[in-house]
């Protein structure tokens, strides 16, 4: 058993009861500053790309940076999520979001002030994109663990639709935004833009108000690392000691494994398998991010009883692999087109579902350390998986069609098997069995 002891602590004197309306003043500011600091980021990233691009032409640099970006990510996801649980998370978002401001700001400054001197602004680049990414490590697992504490608990599947639509209108639309303000005004103008975005939701969530539950240690001395490292070994067993949760937590590595490569070989599959131009690619991710944005609205109409759930949850588990072995034999585009649609709109409905029997699962004080796991868990394999799938490519002469078969196959006997388990129907099935005032729900056991 854990020494620590759990006592309720809120930014500001919390509310005496939980909200009764899903948009309330804390939501709202919470989701508006996510929606602009999020179309801010999208369009950093772009301009971040073309300007790597127009300055050195160099593909590698550009890999790099996309590499060592996403490996705070992976290798922090635990220790995010444990000081999300130790600290204030109204704090941290709002410290997060101004922090990636200010150092936009300095790179944005380096880039007037200095604008002859590539090779430091490049490096400066390259500092800052990492900067941003540690941060946003810590930003994820604060918001993802607050949303239930400030929105009734039988709202809470439509704010987790809500919230996962805004940050997938973000990735659609972002992009294409940033690409016109980049051929318009260039790049030191579109990073001054996405430094005031994270700016003003910064500003936004100094007026949020997140009743929270923080683990505070006991009387015992173990010095800070300990307090830590007991805090991160107490939230791996918690999802460890429930087997549903925790069969949950497999699969998502494991199918995140496979699925990779359908992203990773996708410009060799419609150049080489659909034949068609490289314009097919952006129609099929954008089919893919419609679908999605369908997924989370239809999840967020629509409330599964736990039993439905339990049934429907598996279905599209399997489902959505099966679809993917399926693009094997695809030689048509627009059937590729409809296929992707679909695939998007599955994994929408499985990720807000998931997302929200996770929060409605897990005590506030421990939320945290959860989504912390299940960010490192999700991206964990993935680098490898990349790594892995141009190998197999190149040695199969790019027989792309067999390698989408055979990961798809692997994928539906894997979530058939998964899905077998009483323990994960039950995880599934969760309900809360009461909500007290501040906010919290109780947590049964999964099995």
């Amino acid at each position: 058993m854990s020494e620590l002891e759990t006592v309720i602590e809120s930014d500001q004197s919390p509310p005496a009861i939980q909200p009764t309306k899903l948009f309330n003043k804390n939501f709202i500011l919470l989701w508006q500053g996510q929606l602009v600091s999020q179309l801010g980021t999208q369009a950093f990233v772009l301009a971040m790309q073309l300007w790597i691009k127009d300055t050195t032409g160099s593909a590698t640099l550009m890999g790099v940076l996309s590499m060592l970006s996403s490996i705070p990510g992976v290798l922090l996801g635990p220790i995010a999520g444990t000081f999300a649980d130790r600290h204030s998370r109204r704090n941290i978002i709002i410290i997060c979001d101004f922090l990636c401001g200010l150092a936009l700001f300095s790179l944005v400054a380096s880039i007037f002030l200095i604008p002859h001197a590539s090779t430091l602004i490049l490096t400066w680049l390259f500092i800052t994109a990492i900067f941003v990414a540690i941060l946003q490590a810590f930003f994820r697992p604060a918001i993802q663990a607050s949303i239930p504490d400030i929105v009734p608990t039988e709202k809470l599947h439509s704010a987790n639709s809500l919230n996962q639509s805004t940050l997938q209108l973000a990735t659609v639309f972002g992009p294409g935004i940033g690409g016109v303000l980049y051929t318009i005004f260039g790049a030191p103008l579109l990073f001054l833009i996405n430094a005031c975005t994270f700016t003003f939701s910064a500003i936004s969530e100094l007026f949020v108000k997140i009743p929270q539950q923080i683990a505070k240690k006991s009387q015992a001395k173990r010095g800070l690392l300990n307090d830590f490292k007991a805090d991160i070994i107490e939230g791996f067993q918690f999802v460890w000691n429930r087997k549903g949760m925790r069969n949950f937590f497999f699969a998502v590595a494991v199918l995140n494994f496979f699925t990779v490569p359908f992203g990773l070989l996708l410009p060799f599959f419609v150049t080489d398998s659909l034949h068609a131009g490289n314009e097919w690619y952006g129609f099929l991710l954008a089919a893919f991010g419609f679908g999605s944005l369908t997924g989370y609205i239809v999840a967020g109409l629509i409330k599964l009883s736990a039993h439905k759930r339990s049934l429907v949850l598996p279905f599209l588990l399997i489902g959505f692999s099966a679809v993917l072995a399926s693009m094997g034999f695809v030689r048509n585009s627009w059937i590729a087109l409809v296929i992707f649609l679909i695939m998007g709109v599955a994994s929408g409905i499985i990720n807000i579902t998931i997302i929200t029997i996770l929060q409605l699962s897990t005590p506030s004080a421990i939320r945290g350390r959860v989504f912390g796991f299940l960010s490192t868990i999700a991206a964990g394999l993935s680098p490898i998986s990349m790594g892995l799938a141009g190998v197999v490519a190149d040695l199969l002469h790019q027989n792309i069609p067999l390698i989408y078969f055979c990961a798809g196959m692997i994928g539906t006997l894997l979530s058939a098997l998964i899905s077998l388990s009483k323990d994960f129907r039950h995880f599934l099935a969760y309900e809360p069995e009461v909500s007290n005032q501040a906010g919290t729900t109780s947590a049964g056991s999964d099995g």
